[in-house]
C-alpha cells in the first residue's frame, strides 16, 4: 500500500543490480515478462509463480496468503499483454486498442483486494485473497493511471536497448531513463565518447590543413 517502499530489484544487460520503480502498481506487472520478444523474461510459468512474485511487488503479499489457479494465471498473462500495448501506445502517442481497454475493464470488474486498518495504525489487506482479487487490483490501478492525470506522462526508456515503461512523476516532466544508474549513465558515457571522437576528428582534420 502507499506506506510501503516501492521499486523492484532488476538486472541490467551487464548484470548490474539496481532498483527500478515504474511509478505505478500496474506497470510493475510488466516486469514479469510479456508478449513476443519479451517472452524470454517470463517468470509467471505456474500459478505459484504469480503468488511468489507478489511478494516482490509493492503489494508485498506473502505467497501463502494468495490462492492462484490456472485460469487466473491465464488472466494475468492477458492483462499484462494488454498493459504492454496500452503503455507503449501512451508513450508513443498512438491510439489505444478497443480490445485492450476491454480487457482492463473486464478484469477490474471483479472484486479487488480489501484494505484494512491494523491496530498499529498501518494499513494491510484482508487475507487470504484470490488471484482474481489481486488482478482486479492491478487492473483498477491501470484505470486510474490511463484515465488519470498522469496518462500523458507514461514513458518508454530512451535507451535503444531498453524496453522498460514508467510513469514520469518528476516536477519537470522530462525524465527519459528507467534509471540514471544504468541507462542514463550509459547514455552520458556514449555522448561523452562521441564528443571526444568528434573533437579528435576535428583536430586531426585541422592538422592536415596546416
Amino acid at each position: 500500500m502507499s506506506s510501503v517502499a516501492t521499486g523492484l530489484v532488476i538486472y541490467s544487460a551487464d548484470g548490474t543490480a539496481y532498483v527500478f520503480d515504474p511509478g505505478s502498481l500496474c506497470l510493475e506487472l510488466l516486469l514479469t515478462g510479456g508478449p513476443g520478444e519479451l517472452s524470454r523474461y517470463e517468470v509467471l510459468h505456474q500459478p505459484d509463480g504469480l503468488a511468489e512474485w507478489l511478494g516482490l511487488s509493492r503489494l508485498r503479499l506473502a505467497s501463502e496468503d494468495v490462492r492462484v489457479d490456472a485460469a487466473e494465471l491465464h488472466t494475468a498473462h492477458r492483462l499484462r499483454d494488454a498493459l504492454w500495448r496500452l503503455g507503449r501506445a501512451a508513450a508513443r502517442g498512438e491510439p489505444r486498442r478497443d480490445e485492450d481497454v476491454a480487457e482492463i475493464n473486464r478484469v477490474a470488474a471483479a472484486p479487488s483486494l480489501v484494505p484494512q486498518l491494523a491496530l498499529a495504525g498501518t494499513s494491510t489487506w484482508r487475507l487470504p485473497a484470490t488471484g482474481a482479487q489481486v488482478l482486479s487490483t492491478f487492473a483498477r490501478d491501470a484505470v486510474d493511471l490511463f484515465g488519470g492525470r498522469f496518462a500523458t506522462r507514461i514513458r518508454e526508456c530512451s535507451s535503444p536497448d531498453c524496453y522498460l515503461i514508467f510513469v514520469d512523476t518528476s516536477p519537470s516532466g522530462r525524465r527519459r531513463w528507467c534509471s540514471m544508474e544504468t541507462c542514463g549513465n550509459r547514455s552520458k558515457v556514449r555522448a561523452l565518447r562521441s564528443r571526444r571522437s568528434a573533437g579528435e576528428a576535428s583536430a586531426a582534420a585541422a592538422d592536415r590543413t596546416r
